[in-house]
C-alpha cells in the first residue's frame, strides 16, 4: 500500500471546507491494518458529511458540523454492525479508570475506551489523531471497534487498546529519557515534545506506563502535525 497519511482540516462554520487533506506521511514503514481501517471510515464519514450539507444546505441551515456528523456516523455505524446499543456497553468489560474523554472498560488483555469527544470536539479529529497515535506509538495503537450513543443524539466512537499488565504510572524523568530516545525534544510546557513532523502534549505519568520489564508505553496523548 502506497505511504500516506492524512491531517484534518476541520473549518468551525463551513462544512464546504475540505476536512481531510493527504501529506506526505515522512515516516517509515507501511499503513498498518488498524490505521487502514481508521482511515476508510474517515473517509466515509466525510464524504457523506459533505453530501448531507449538500442536499439540505438551503433546509437546514441551523443545523452544526457537528450535528451532522453524528448523524452521519450513527447511520454508518448501523448500516455496517458497527452500532453497540449503550446499554451493551458496560458488557465490554470491568469498569476501568475514566479520564477527561473516556470511559474504560476492561476484559482480559483488552482495554474499551468509549471517548465523548469532550477534547477533539469531533469524530474526524479524533480519527485523525489515533492515525497519528498509531503511527508513533505502535506498541498501544488503537483499533476501531464500535459506535454507541443515544439514538438520534449522542453517537461516541468505541476503540480498542491492548491491556498494558502489572504496569504503574512512569516518572516524568522517565518520560523525558523515552521521548529522547525516539527523536523527541523537550519543550518549555510539562509533557509536550516535538520532533521534525509531530507535536506531542500531555504526555504525563497518567498517559504514560511502565511495565515489570522497565518498558515504556504511550497510552495516551494529544499529538498534530507541524
Amino acid at each position: 500500500m502506497h505511504n500516506s497519511f492524512f491531517c484534518l482540516s476541520l473549518q468551525a462554520n463551513r462544512m464546504t471546507d475540505d476536512i481531510f487533506e493527504s501529506v506526505s506521511q515522512r515516516v517509515d514503514g507501511e499503513e498498518t491494518a488498524e490505521n487502514s481501517r481508521i482511515r476508510e471510515v474517515a473517509y466515509e464519514l466525510h464524504r457523506r458529511c459533505q453530501l448531507y450539507e449538500a442536499k439540505f444546505r438551503d433546509g437546514e441551515k441551523h443545523v452544526s458540523h457537528f450535528e451532522i456528523e453524528q448523524r452521519v456516523a450513527e447511520l454508518y455505524a448501523r448500516e455496517n454492525g458497527m452500532w453497540l446499543p449503550v446499554s451493551d456497553v458496560f458488557d465490554l468489560g470491568v469498569p476501568g479508570p475514566s479520564g477527561n474523554e473516556n470511559d474504560t472498560y476492561v476484559s482480559n488483555d483488552i482495554i474499551y475506551k468509549v471517548n465523548n469527544l469532550l477534547n477533539s470536539g469531533s469524530i474526524l479529529k479524533l480519527f485523525a489523531k489515533i492515525y497519528m497515535h498509531n503511527n508513533l506509538f505502535y506498541d498501544t495503537c488503537y483499533s476501531l471497534y464500535a459506535f454507541t450513543g443515544f439514538e438520534g443524539r449522542t453517537v461516541m466512537p468505541v476503540f480498542k487498546q491492548s491491556l498494558v499488565k502489572n504496569a504503574r504510572p512512569a516518572t516524568p524523568i522517565e518520560i523525558e529519557t523515552y521521548m529522547a530516545a525516539i527523536g523527541f525534544l523537550k519543550l518549555n510546557d510539562k509533557g509536550r515534545f516535538s520532533n521534525d513532523v509531530y507535536e506531542v502534549w500531555d504526555v504525563v505519568p497518567r498517559n504514560v506506563l511502565k511495565d515489570e520489564e522497565g518498558d515504556i508505553y504511550i497510552v495516551d496523548a494529544e499529538i498534530k502535525l507541524l
